[in-house]
């Protein structure tokens, strides 16, 4: 039988329990190698688990960071491709044509 949607509570919500089920110990123990298939279940040590935080602002540096990066990329692939194409990138062929629109329009004021 299963649970009904309005009863299941979020990942989000739930509380870091620091006790264990005899199951999820011994399958630690066995990835740690401390314990071995057919050894006694019963008496098992306890075992130390952390819930680990990421503050906020790590997770915004590094989404930028993230960002940064893809827009360096993305500016480097375009300056490759337009130099193996023998043409300048858009940025670099964009302000000749800006001076030249603005000593245009300077030279219209003047008359």
């Amino acid at each position: 039988m299963s649970i009904h949607p309005s009863l299941n509570t979020p990942e989000k919500d739930k509380k870091h329990r620091s006790v264990l089920k005899r199951s999820e110990r011994l399958r630690m123990m066995s990835e740690k190698g401390t314990w071995k298939e057919g050894e006694n279940v019963y008496g098992l040590p306890k075992i130390k688990t952390l819930k680990i935080k990421i503050k906020k602002e790590k997770i915004e540096k590094a989404e930028e960071t993230v960002a940064a990066e893809g827009a360096a990329a993305a500016a480097a692939t375009a300056e490759t491709q337009a130099k193996a194409a023998g043409t300048k990138p858009a940025a670099a062929a964009a302000k000749p044509a800006a001076k030249e629109a603005q000593s245009k329009a300077s030279a219209k004021e003047k008359k």
